[in-house]
């Protein structure tokens, strides 16, 4: 039988908040991860291109690193969004028929 085989005659929600979500999300997706990496570059080619000693340096890396996480977290928090989403739509679609399972005692 095939993978999620719809019901004759199911009725399926009307569309609601996650459709405008979901929409949105490359968008977010594209500017969350831009914005800190480019920020992050400017940080690090703006940089003395010398040796420097000291906290400056050491403070210039946390930055970068702090970006980097931030960029990572902000993916996670995207994916855990869409996952949301898709759960909505599959919930507010059409029903769907399970492989069939006789009960016991009625056979």
């Amino acid at each position: 039988m095939p993978w999620l085989t719809k019901r004759p005659g199911a009725q399926r929600s009307p569309h609601g908040l996650e459709w405008a979500i979901w929409k949105r999300l490359p968008a977010v997706l594209a500017w969350g991860t831009a914005l800190p990496l480019a920020l992050a570059a400017l940080l690090w080619w703006g940089a003395p291109s010398g040796p420097v000693a000291g906290a400056a340096d050491a403070g210039r890396l946390l930055w970068v690193y702090l970006l980097l996480g931030l960029v990572v977290l902000h993916w996670t928090l995207v994916l855990t969004v869409a996952i949301g989403c898709w759960i909505v739509r599959v919930m507010k679609g059409p029903a769907y028929e399970a492989d069939p399972y006789p009960p016991p005692g009625r056979e």
